[in-house]
């Protein structure tokens, strides 16, 4: 090869390698993403979202962390309640990475570390309860997983958000208990409504009939008050009748005998009247008839009658 050749190939093969050793030191940090940086084997710095350059051969990323939430699925854990009971939990973890240096330093498998002390956790907390307590207890486990794997993880750079209990298993002879548990229950339920459904029924027909006979007495007495009071008045009307025809008669007597003092009868027309009115008594339903003995002169039959005429108009 010509000598006057090698010396450009050599500058463009260490043009192109230090082109490259250029490139490889240029590092572009996503969103939500860090990166630790090492120089010679120690920790340097952390990178954060953006343009960063690292020193050639001496500087590394050791570890590229992602910052968003991470959601971990755990298997199935066996604990052991209060009661004795073995029962299979699965728990999900959410939990963020806040410090990508002590994520990188704290522990070899974060991941493993966390699944390792939730179950551990788990059992601790289930161990204090019974049966019906776990299951009935979802959320106070929850917190109290929380609260423990936060302050396990904190030096790890974790921070767990929430923990949930996915499943709770019990052995079949529990659940078989626990079912005809619930109908026993259902059916005592529908009992008690049934029963608290008659006996309102039975009230409410009751009252009913209570409210009928109120309500009848109510009428039968509004209605023999109306009856008494038409009967009142009935009797007010018949007084106030009878009352009136006497006085009309009384009053047409009157006026019959002022008729005849007025227009001066005689002595033999008042003697004529006189056995007029004694005909009308004779012909009543009396068996017996005193006559005065005036009757006989006409004359003082006459003058008695004239008598009461006067007295009669005064």
């Amino acid at each position: 090869m010509n000598e006057a050749l090698i010396g450009p190939i050599l500058i463009a093969i260490i043009l192109i390698v230090a082109l490259m050793i250029l490139v490889s030191c240029i590092k572009i940090v996503p969103q939500a993403t860090a990166m630790v940086v090492e120089r010679l084997g120690g920790y340097k710095c952390t990178w954060s979202v953006g343009l960063h350059l690292k020193a050639p051969f001496i500087d590394r990323v050791a570890k590229r962390v992602v910052l968003k939430e991470q959601v971990v699925d755990f298997a199935p854990q066996p604990v052991i309640t209060k009661d004795n009971v073995t029962m299979r939990i699965d728990t999900v973890v959410f939990f963020q990475i806040t410090d990508p240096k002590l994520f990188a330093y704290g522990v070899e498998n974060p991941i493993m570390a966390i699944e390792n002390l939730t179950a551990t956790t788990l059992r601790n907390i289930i161990g204090d309860l019974e049966l019906d307590q776990t299951l009935t207890s979802r959320e106070t486990i929850n917190t109290k997983m929380r609260a423990s794997l936060d302050i396990a993880t904190d030096p790890w750079g974790i921070k767990v958000n929430r923990v949930e209990l996915k499943n709770i298993i019990p052995p079949a002879a529990i659940q078989d208990a626990m079912e005809k548990q619930m109908k026993a229950e259902r059916e005592r339920r529908e009992a008690i409504l049934k029963a608290e459904g008659e006996k309102k029924s039975t009230i409410l027909v009751a009252e009913g009939k209570k409210e009928s006979a109120i309500l009848d007495a109510e009428a039968e007495k509004q209605a023999a008050i109306l009856r008494a009071e038409a009967q009142k008045e009935k009797m007010i009307r018949e007084a106030e009748g009878q009352a009136e025809a006497i006085l009309k008669v009384q009053q047409a007597n009157a006026d019959g005998i002022r008729f005849l003092k007025e227009a001066g009868a005689d002595q033999s027309v008042l003697a004529l009247k006189s056995l007029e009115a004694l005909a009308k008594v004779a012909d009543g339903k009396a068996t017996k008839i005193i006559i005065p003995s005036e009757i006989q002169n006409v004359a003082g039959l006459v003058k008695s009658v004239t008598e009461v005429a006067k007295d009669v108009t005064e």
